[in-house]
């Protein structure tokens, strides 16, 4: 078996959902791949670099999936099918949002999709500036948004206990905070609905900001 950045890194995300972000090693990856830590060197200096080519690869892969846009699609419905695929491709993998969080890519090919995005906005009729924000904040949104589900479900069909409903509840005065105590059930259930809910609203205030022709 011939060793190179492709198994390396398909390995590591195979394992990803195995042990999490945190039990990731290049030790672990090397013992599974059955050759000497050392050998990994030769491909990823360190950790990070392992974590950038990850992340690269899980945006590479969603892109392929994602196929040609639609004939007459709308930004905003572009905006949406985006958003929806990015979270679904790190629910995909446990802790897939911390591994894509704040990592480079590695391919200068996967350029093409944000040229693309912004040349949507761009011929909606926003400022470039302004296509950047918006595309940069709906990016922020989900992947903030999905770090935080993930704490709340590492894995689908697992909850984590610390987010129990009920020991939540205990810790709450409900007398002197009666919408924290609420919240809850808002906050730590229904992540679909809530997550679209939100997108709806970002979206929704960045068509406002939509220069008007006169």
């Amino acid at each position: 078996m011939r060793l190179d950045r492709e198994l390396v890194v398909r390995t590591a995300l195979r394992l990803l959902n195995e042990v999490g972000l945190e039990g990731l090693t290049l030790r672990r990856i090397a013992s599974e791949l059955k050759v000497q830590a050392p050998a990994l060197y030769w491909h990823f200096k360190n950790k990070q670099e392992l974590l950038d080519e990850m992340a690269t690869t899980m945006l590479r892969d969603l892109i392929g999936a994602m196929g040609s846009p639609e004939a007459g699609q709308s930004w905003v419905e572009w905006m949406t099918g985006m958003a929806r695929g990015l979270r679904r491709m790190m629910l995909g993998y446990r802790d897939g949002a911390k591994v894509f969080s704040g990592t480079r890519l590695t391919d200068s090919s996967l350029y093409a999709s944000l040229d693309f995005t912004l040349r949507k906005l761009v011929d909606a009729g926003f400022p470039l500036r302004d296509a950047v924000s918006g595309y940069a904040t709906v990016y922020s949104y989900t992947i903030g948004f999905t770090i935080e589900e993930q704490a709340v479900h590492p894995a689908p069909g697992e909850r984590d206990a610390l987010y129990d409903q009920a020991r939540r509840a205990e810790r709450i005065d409900g007398q002197q905070h009666p919408l924290a105590l609420a919240a809850g059930e808002e906050l730590f259930t229904g992540f679909d609905d809530r997550f679209e809910r939100g997108l709806r609203l970002i979206l929704a205030g960045l068509e406002q900001s939509l220069p008007r022709k006169r």
